[in-house]
């Protein structure tokens, strides 16, 4: 469970960029829609299945090995993600690892998730490790 809210976290912030920059269609390109909030739903349930899998494979360091692993996590899923997955599924092969104005933006947001992820992980296990 702290995975899940850990990722949850972590993509409301990251989802909150993506929707200032009107990214959130093309997130929902991969379940055939445009719209905006399906976007949005979709992003949140992958973060919630990418915090699950950080939990998992990020033992109880220190706060800021956590944070440091975190970061590496947003970076490697900014390029298997966009850079990736996303261009190979929705067709557009010759936008594979394109690194552009808006992919450096989702570096960042990718980044950011994985810093916030990591945050709420490390205060979730501490208040669990205290109860």
């Amino acid at each position: 469970m702290d995975g899940v809210l850990a990722g949850l976290a972590g993509g409301v912030m990251f989802g909150a960029l993506m929707a200032m920059m009107g990214m959130l269609p093309m997130v929902a390109m991969l379940v055939g829609s445009t719209s905006p909030v399906v976007g949005a739903i979709v992003h949140l349930v992958i973060s919630a299945g990418l915090g699950v899998l950080f939990a998992l494979v990020v033992p109880a360091w220190s706060v800021a090995m956590t944070l440091v692993a975190g970061a590496v996590y947003g970076v490697v899923w900014w390029v298997l993600g966009p850079l990736l997955i996303m261009p190979t599924v929705l067709g557009m092969s010759q936008m594979v690892f394109v690194v552009d104005t808006t992919a450096l933006f989702s570096l960042m947001g990718h980044v950011i998730f994985g810093v916030v992820a990591a945050a709420v992980l490390v205060a979730l296990r501490r208040r669990r490790a205290r109860a």
